[in-house]
């Protein structure tokens, strides 16, 4: 038995490590071949429809000024049955705030990935019943993936605060209380040293650039104890393939609830490459380049049944991870400032 246990090991590192070695070769052919026929990164064009006119109209810009004091990201795809469970939750909970402050102003921007199921209607549906100005939907009209969604929506909300969280309500949303409270203690000790001597400052969260990373590691000594070897195995590998690619910093880059202020948006969302899984170690490396602060902080979070992520997008992860680590550290990815 311990033979066994020992070769599918093995088998497993040398995976990892043809898949490394591919990823890399694949990396800078794919960036020779981009630059020899001049192909820029290819813009996923964001539809905002008026579900009441059904016409298309142009979206707002997160270089714009802020019109709402949050805005939170829902990326969804066929999420049809998931979907209303996460949105009555989270739109009873700020309609609750909203109305006991009433400074207090949201919008919940739904991506529609390209969903084939009925997403696209059940997202409309709520945008009829709590109005357009309160949750909007845009259709990317084909699947991208969950990272350029996320970028979709962060680029077209108009929140000083900006909140990705996953459209099946594994964490519940009233803890971005957490992360805000702590992004507003922050923010306000970095615009006391910036501007303690100007009279005529206005502290606004916005153009201070902070992240706060929703975070599970402390659930993760749980997990371990419940998951079989081999899964606990892949996960402590792609954790070491995280930090060579990205450098440590936070324990938990893949939890699906972080909040942006709206600068720090602006830098890191109109760089962001990765278009699926890994968009969030992607996020964890351009802070790291634009000394951005990140907060890690810890989340209540449940598993739900449907999860997208299975064994097949492990290679899937790899290879962006390859990818974005040869793509920044040659130069071939540049970073706009």
């Amino acid at each position: 038995m311990e033979v066994e246990t020992v070769r599918t090991m093995v088998e497993i590192l040398v995976a990892l490590v043809v898949i490394l070695t591919l990823g890399f070769v694949s990396a800078i052919f794919f960036e020779a071949y981009r630059r020899r026929h001049n192909h820029a990164h290819v813009e996923a064009p964001a539809i905002f429809e008026d579900p009441s006119s059904l016409k298309q109209v142009p979206c707002p810009s997160v270089f714009d000024p802020a019109e709402k004091y949050i805005s939170l990201i829902v990326p969804a795809f066929n999420e049809e049955h998931r979907l209303p469970g996460a949105l009555d939750e989270t739109l009873n909970y700020l309609q609750q705030r909203e109305a006991k402050d009433k400074s207090f102003s949201y919008e919940v921007v739904i991506i529609d990935d390209g969903s084939a199921d009925g997403t696209k209607r059940v997202a409309f549906e709520y945008v009829r019943k709590y109005n357009v100005d309160n949750v909007r939907v845009i259709l990317l009209g084909r699947n991208h993936g969950k990272g350029e969604a996320i970028r979709k929506g962060m680029l077209h909300s108009r929140g000083e605060l900006l909140l990705m969280l996953d459209a099946d309500g594994a964490t519940k949303v009233n803890d971005l209380e957490k992360l805000e409270s702590q992004i507003l203690s922050v923010a306000r000790k970095e615009f006391n040293l910036r501007d303690s001597l100007a009279s005529d400052s206005t502290f606004r969260v916005a153009d201070i650039p902070l992240t706060a990373f929703g975070s599970r590691a402390h659930l993760e000594e749980k997990a371990l104890a419940t998951r079989k070897w081999y899964r606990n195995f892949l996960m402590k590998g792609f954790h070491l393939v995280v930090l060579l690619s990205a450098g440590p910093g936070i324990r938990d880059t893949q939890c699906g609830f972080k909040m942006f202020t709206r600068a720090a948006a602006r830098k890191l969302f109109s760089n962001i490459r990765l278009r699926r899984w890994c968009f969030d170690v992607e996020l964890v490396f351009l802070c790291k380049h634009f000394g951005i602060p990140m907060l890690e902080i810890s989340v209540n979070w449940s598993e739900i049944p449907g999860s997208k992520v299975n064994p097949l997008s492990i290679p899937n992860m790899l290879w962006e991870l390859v990818l974005m680590s040869v793509g920044y550290r040659t130069g071939m990815w540049r970073i706009r400032t």
